[in-house]
C-alpha cells in the first residue's frame, strides 16, 4: 500500500483539459457549453442537456481527459451537453444551504436557457437537479448514483458521518466553510478497506506508466475540490443523513415539498450494486432504471464506462429529447 502511495506521488501528470467556455453566470456559478447541435438544427442550439455535478469535488470528473470525457463523447454523438460549474464558495456564503444552491444559483442560471433542458445529475448533483426539476420546467431528469432515500445508507456509515460532523461542526461554523479534506475523510470512513486496496493495487503496477498516470488523474480529482458552505454541510449531515428529509418527503425547497414520484417529466435512475459511496438502496426508486456493477467513480471514467453507462445514457437521452 505504501509503495502505491509513493507511486501515486511520483506518477507523471499530463496537461489538464481545457475548460469549455462559459455562456451564463449566476454569482460564482457558471454554465459551460460543450457545443454540439443537440436538436439537429446545425446552429449550436437545440435541446440543452445540463449536467449537474456534486458540491463535493469539482466538476472535472465529467470531462477528465481526452479518453475519459463523457461530455465530449456526447457532443461527438450529436448532443449538446452543458456543465454546471459551482465555483468556489466564500465564507460570506456560510448561510447558503443545499436548497439555497437550487433556489439562488441553479434555477436562475438555467432559466436563461432558450428552452426547458434535460437535467443529468451525478452524485449529490442529482439530488440538487431533482430539486430544480420541482421548481422549473424540464424535459427530463437523469440521476446517476444520486442519493435520495438517505435511510438507505448502512447504519454504520450514517453513524460514522454523524461522529465526523460532531467533530467538524464547531470549527466549520467558525470559518463558515467545511474544507474538502474533511469531506474526503468522510468518504474514507464510508469504505476504509477500499481506500487501502486501491493503493495496494496500484502498488503492483509501478512499472506501468500509463496505468499510473490514469490513476493519478482520478486520484488528484478525488483529493481536490472546493469547500462546502457551512449551511450546505449542515443540511447534508443533519437533514439528509440523520433525518432523511428527501426520502421522508419533508425536504422543502422554494416552499415546496420535494416528491420525485410527482414529477411530470421522464426520470431515469442509474444505480450500481457495487457503489460503496452511494449505495443503490439510497435511490428514489422512480422512473426508468439502469443497474450497473461499477464503482461510484468507475461508472463515469473506467474502461467499461462507455459500454455500461455512456451508451445506455445516450440512448435514453436520444429518446426523451425527441419532440412529443
Amino acid at each position: 500500500m505504501l509503495r502505491g502511495v509513493r507511486a501515486y506521488q511520483q506518477a507523471p501528470r499530463g496537461r489538464p483539459m481545457r475548460r469549455a467556455r462559459k455562456i451564463a453566470r449566476r454569482g460564482r456559478t457558471s454554465l459551460r457549453d460543450y457545443g454540439g447541435h443537440g436538436g439537429g438544427h446545425g446552429d449550436g442550439h437545440g435541446t440543452p442537456i445540463v449536467f449537474v455535478p456534486s458540491l463535493i469535488n469539482g466538476p472535472e470528473i465529467l470531462d477528465l481527459d481526452r479518453d475519459r470525457s463523457l461530455l465530449r463523447w456526447l457532443k461527438a454523438q450529436g448532443l449538446r451537453p452543458l456543465l454546471v460549474d459551482w465555483g468556489t464558495p466564500s465564507s460570506r456564503e456560510r448561510d447558503l444551504d443545499i436548497a439555497g444552491h437550487v433556489e439562488k444559483l441553479l434555477v436562475p442560471l438555467l432559466s436563461r436557457l432558450p428552452e426547458p433542458p434535460i437535467l443529468v445529475g451525478y452524485c449529490l448533483g442529482g439530488t440538487i437537479a431533482a430539486a430544480a426539476a420541482h421548481l422549473m420546467p424540464v424535459r427530463a431528469l437523469a440521476l446517476i448514483a444520486s442519493p435520495w432515500r438517505f435511510g438507505g445508507f448502512p447504519p454504520s456509515s450514517r453513524l460514522r458521518l454523524a461522529e465526523l460532523w460532531e467533530q467538524a461542526r464547531e470549527p466549520a461554523g467558525q470559518i463558515g466553510l467545511l474544507p474538502m479534506e474533511i469531506m474526503q475523510s468522510a468518504f474514507w470512513r464510508l469504505d476504509p478497506k477500499r481506500t487501502l486496496a486501491k493503493f495496494e493495487s496500484i502498488g503492483q503496477k509501478v512499472g506501468d506508466r500509463k496505468a499510473l498516470a490514469s490513476f493519478a488523474t482520478v486520484e488528484d480529482w478525488a483529493n481536490d475540490g472546493p469547500p462546502m458552505t457551512f449551511a450546505a454541510a449542515r443540511e447534508l449531515m443533519e437533514d439528509f443523513f440523520l433525518r432523511d428529509r428527501p426520502g421522508e418527503k419533508t425536504w422543502r425547497v422554494g416552499g415546496r415539498i420535494m416528491d420525485l414520484s410527482a414529477l411530470p417529466c421522464p426520470v431515469l435512475e442509474v444505480v450500481s450494486t457495487s457503489d460503496r459511496i452511494v449505495p443503490h438502496g439510497s435511490a428514489a426508486g422512480v422512473g426508468d432504471r439502469i443497474t450497473l456493477r461499477l464503482g461510484h467513480v468507475g461508472m463515469i471514467v473506467s474502461g467499461r464506462a462507455k459500454e455500461l453507462l455512456w451508451q445506455p445514457l445516450l440512448e435514453w437521452l436520444s429518446q426523451v429529447r425527441r419532440p412529443c
